[in-house]
């Protein structure tokens, strides 16, 4: 198949950067990556931000990223990009009328509308990943939500427009039926995991050091390490280790990190907090052999890729209760679910878990082995592979029938 990939803000190309790369440009890379390896033509629309970029990039991987003009050749954050979609949309219906794609899959819900915008002139069937949903994101954040107003009204227009949603988790499609969303137009297919880069290390953690718990993610308030450094309080001897955010050097620049810190400073677990920055996606297998448990207490989280490369480790997660992770982390299998932003509980849990030895080890080897069967990127890819063919079969079938046309 021919397929047009939409990532309007997120370019696979800056995952060779790292320190700028976060789920979803990973997840576009990878996707395409698979796709190509699967026999598919693939080819990556993504935003010109810098001025010395090429219009075409032929990746080692064998997909094509091209570089859209739409609104100033430099870095612009990702909330003040919908002004400029009317011209990334018009870029992409000249490029779809004058090169037939048998499918476009936009990733976010900005990519969705440029797509099918692009699309009703086109006629290209649309696949839509909103990677992350507004409704959920004003639930949790509020006055805090940097999202344009008309963010959730734009979703759920998408819902009614798109031909097909691919939901990452469960508890999404949840969210996508109370925003009108029919269920026949919806399948879950999960993100993905690097088999061959994270599996079980044949070191462990020192049978006589601390024991050590592991965060890992991005430095946003949501993400609940403020919760992890409360339940430090009542873990007495327990380090905790935190990797993400700007590189080390650069952590004391950071508002989040400095805001934990001197919560542990003033809950006296200052000693036991410990920030190393960001991590090398090829270093992270090495550090996640390092921890006796992994802890994902986000307030909320569209997937959440930390807990499956964890479990891709052998290692056991104790997480909350939200999002991706009702998915992904099996309780009294691969490790525990807690309630979100509750200290008290995640303390008590990881103490039980960390007083016995054979459980966690018994949780690692199930980790490993729900990985390798559910979130392999051959699989993830086998998944949106079947619904490319049955949106593009069904749009053949019934051209007339497209949601596109405005």
């Amino acid at each position: 198949m021919k397929i047009a990939m939409v990532s309007e803000h997120a370019s696979p190309l800056a995952v060779i950067g790292g320190v700028d790369a976060g789920g979803q440009n990973i997840h576009v890379a990878a996707l395409a990556s698979t796709l190509v390896r699967r026999g598919h033509d693939v080819t990556v629309f993504t935003r010109r931000d810098a001025l010395d970029l090429p219009e075409r990039v032929t990746t080692l991987d064998g997909y094509v990223v091209e570089h859209v003009p739409a609104g100033p050749p430099t870095e612009v954050p990702k909330d003040e990009l919908l002004p400029h979609m009317k011209e990334f949309a018009a870029h992409l219906s000249r490029r779809w009328s004058a090169e037939p794609f048998d499918v476009a899959h936009a990733h976010f819900w900005m990519s969705g509308l440029a797509a099918t915008e692009a699309a009703g002139l086109a006629k290209v069937p649309v696949v839509q990943t909103f990677h992350a949903l507004g409704t959920v994101k004003r639930r949790h954040q509020g006055s805090k939500d940097t999202s344009p107003p008309d963010r959730i009204a734009c979703e759920e227009r998408l819902c009614a427009d798109v031909d097909h949603v691919i939901a990452t988790c469960s508890d999404e499609v949840e969210e996508l039926a109370a925003m009108g969303l029919s269920r026949e137009k919806v399948s879950v297919v999960p993100c993905g995991v690097d088999l061959s880069r994270f599996r079980p290390n044949h070191t462990s953690p020192a049978l006589f050091a601390p024991p050590r718990l592991l965060a890992v993610g991005r430095l946003v308030e949501r993400k609940g390490l403020s919760d992890v450094v409360e339940a430090l309080v009542d873990l007495p001897g327990v380090e905790l280790v935190v990797a993400g955010g700007p590189p080390a050097e650069a952590l004391m620049a950071d508002p989040e990190a400095n805001r934990v810190t001197d919560q542990a400073r003033a809950n006296g677990t200052a000693d036991r907090v410990r920030f190393i920055g960001c991590v090398d996606q090829q270093h992270m297998p090495d550090l996640y052999a390092t921890a006796d448990l992994v802890v994902a207490v986000p307030w909320y989280e569209p997937f959440g890729i930390v807990p499956v490369e964890a479990m891709a480790c052998a290692r056991p997660v104790v997480g909350s209760a939200v999002g991706g992770l009702l998915d992904t982390v099996v309780p009294g299998e691969t490790g525990e679910l807690v309630p979100p932003r509750d200290p008290a509980r995640l303390a008590a849990v990881v103490r039980d878990l960390l007083g016995d030895r054979a459980r966690r080890e018994t949780y690692g080897r199930a980790g490993v082995e729900r990985v390798r069967s559910r979130y392999g990127w051959d699989t993830v890819a086998g998944q949106t592979e079947d619904v490319y063919t049955a949106v593009a079969r069904a749009a053949s079938a019934h051209p007339a029938a497209s949601h596109h046309a405005r």
